[in-house]
């Protein structure tokens, strides 16, 4: 059962039940001196510097084990035998899935609770937020004056705006997160007229990622475009991206008269994390002020912990206000808001 950082392949449960119990008893004992291991969404590039500034600070090594899908089934099958102590991700929706799993534990410190709001973690200590990213509109700079701009998403269901909205899936997690804070502020019945008509608004069917609908714009195809903040960012430091960043501003919308609908990258406790004392240790660092202006700085996220200062770009990007409706609430809405997706035909 030795964690071996960049395996993907799971570990089958019943193998790790037929092993010698003494054997596995020894394998989590050389584990558990100075190491804390990380299932994680999340690609290393993203938090190994953060990694590597918990391991100068506090001499524990970080191990990782990167994955796109399947590390929640992962922990299911390893049960109690799960080398993992922390697991990364982004999105509400996926740590949600991953507590109802059954796969999380509790976990609660003075630090954690004294740096992270009460809307940016579940009330039991299941999981936390490490950073927010705010879902903005990207405007074109030669098609939509800026006083003429949208300025909540309610109005990207108006119908002025028809054949000059373009959107990626709306079943992607990121949109229905935003379909779930909208059914949590307005009720079901006004969030899907809001689908209905934020649909017959698009200029093609969704598809692409964030930054594809960025340069649906530049390309003229529409005028508007839903994405996420980091991406204005990371197009401007790609060179092949940089004209599509330059193409748009960016809006800052609020939800019903609120603030900017967010939604954070975050970790939790695996149940059967066998380095809990460094697993803590580290769930602590990343809260701290030096982890969190470094996820700003290199990730172009907001920091979460308050008192943080931002990044020079997200505040030339402009004020982010974000709406105070609890996660929790996202995503206890998220099943509504697929059926409501699925209802109206969003992607067809």
């Amino acid at each position: 059962m030795r964690f071996r950082p960049g395996l993907l392949a799971a570990v089958s449960f019943t193998a790790a039940l037929a092993a010698s119990p003494l054997l596995i008893a020894a394998e989590q004992a050389a584990i558990s001196k100075g190491e804390v291991n990380v299932y994680s969404y999340r690609q290393p590039f993203l938090i190994q510097p953060m990694f590597d500034a918990f391991t100068r600070k506090s001499g524990v090594k970080v191990n990782v084990v990167f994955a796109k899908k399947g590390l929640v089934e992962r922990l299911e099958q390893e049960g109690r035998n799960s080398p993992a102590d922390l697991i990364f991700t982004v999105d509400i929706g996926r740590l949600s899935d991953a507590q109802n799993a059954g796969v999380t534990q509790s976990v609660s410190t003075p630090i954690l609770t004294g740096a992270i709001p009460e809307s940016f973690r579940q009330s039991d200590g299941h999981w936390y937020g490490l950073t927010q990213r705010a879902r903005i509109l990207y405007v074109s700079k030669d098609r939509v004056p800026a006083d003429e701009s949208p300025k909540t998403y309610e109005e990207l269901a108006d119908p002025k705006w028809k054949g000059r909205i373009c959107t990626r899936s709306g079943s992607h997690v990121y949109q229905v997160a935003l379909t779930a804070a909208m059914i949590a502020h307005h009720g079901e019945d006004k969030a899907k007229d809001w689908l209905n008509g934020l649909k017959a608004n698009l200029a093609r069917k969704p598809q692409g990622n964030d930054r594809a609908q960025v340069k649906a714009i530049k390309e003229g195809e529409c005028d508007v475009s839903l994405g996420n903040n980091y991406y204005f960012g990371l197009m401007l430091n790609n060179k092949d991206q940089f004209a599509w960043a330059q193409a748009v501003y960016p809006v800052f919308p609020t939800l019903a008269g609120t603030g900017t609908h967010v939604n954070i990258a975050g970790m939790a406790m695996t149940k059967a994390s066998p380095n809990k004392d460094n697993a803590v240790k580290l769930m602590e660092f990343l809260t701290s002020n030096l982890a969190q202006q470094m996820y700003a700085e290199q990730n172009f996220e907001y920091p979460i912990a308050e008192g943080v200062p931002q990044a020079g770009l997200l505040r030339s990007m402009g004020k982010l206000i974000p709406d105070t409706l609890d996660l929790d609430k996202i995503a206890e809405n998220r099943p509504m808001a697929i059926k409501l997706i699925n209802e109206v035909g969003y992607n067809d």
